[in-house]
């Protein structure tokens, strides 16, 4: 049994992400890649896909969610109320998903902006949905007062070592996969994905890039500012 999990005081390893990697194996795909002659797009090199549109719930964020709740589960830490998430839509369906997964309780806060099919594919998974106001900070504050009263494992979308670690699988199955990369590009958000690859490609001469939308730079704000 595996019984070392991260500490939320601290940033994954690759150990921690190989743990990950076994940890979950049963419940995710090992998305395929798909390879692109850079002669055919214009470009002086090949590019490589790894398609995580096509895993569970149809982002790569059932990584983070199984990692986290099975971890809780391995050391004896997983209460019965189940977890508990706040989401603008895709991280709270992989929880949801996880959860019903696992057969356990789920509940996730969305805020208003959440979009009618983003919440009702998280119904679809069996999970509690609640509206916890107009943004996600909102929704975020509302999950916490709600976990402070039932007790649930809390999962979060990117601010934790167990999510980190599952999100780092990518990475894991991409390096295997296609060892002669020498520069990633990863779509940013939250951070939680680029986080975890960047704690598997860490010391490893592979050079990580940002990629985020110019109507929202949130890391590369944050760089800029020193803070979060």
């Amino acid at each position: 049994m595996i019984d070392e999990i991260p500490s939320p005081g601290r940033a994954p390893g690759q150990d921690d992400i190989r743990r990950a990697a076994q940890r979950i194996a049963p419940h995710i795909r090992a998305t395929p890649l798909l390879r692109l002659a850079g002669a055919d797009l214009g470009l002086p090199h090949d590019v490589v896909l790894k398609l995580e549109q096509l895993q569970a719930s149809g982002s790569f964020k059932p990584r983070g969610a199984f990692n986290t709740i099975l971890s809780a589960r391995e050391n004896g830490i997983l209460p019965p109320a189940g977890v508990i998430a706040a989401s603008g839509g895709n991280h709270g369906a992989a929880v949801a998903y996880a959860a019903r997964a696992l057969g356990i309780p789920a509940e996730i806060f969305v805020p208003e902006i959440t979009g009618a099919a983003k919440r009702a594919r998280i119904e679809s998974y069996g999970a509690r949905l609640m509206v916890g106001g107009a943004d996600y900070e909102a929704a975020r504050q509302a999950s916490v007062a709600r976990q402070a009263e039932s007790g649930a494992l809390p999962v979060h979308a990117y601010d934790q070592a167990e999510v980190l670690a599952g999100q780092g699988t990518v990475a894991l199955e991409f390096a295997a996969a296609a060892p002669e990369l020498t520069h990633v590009l990863v779509a940013t958000g939250g951070g939680g994905l680029i986080g975890g690859m960047a704690a598997w490609y860490a010391d490893s001469g592979v050079q990580l890039v940002s990629v985020e939308p110019e109507g929202c730079p949130t890391l590369a704000t944050a760089l800029r500012e020193g803070r979060p």
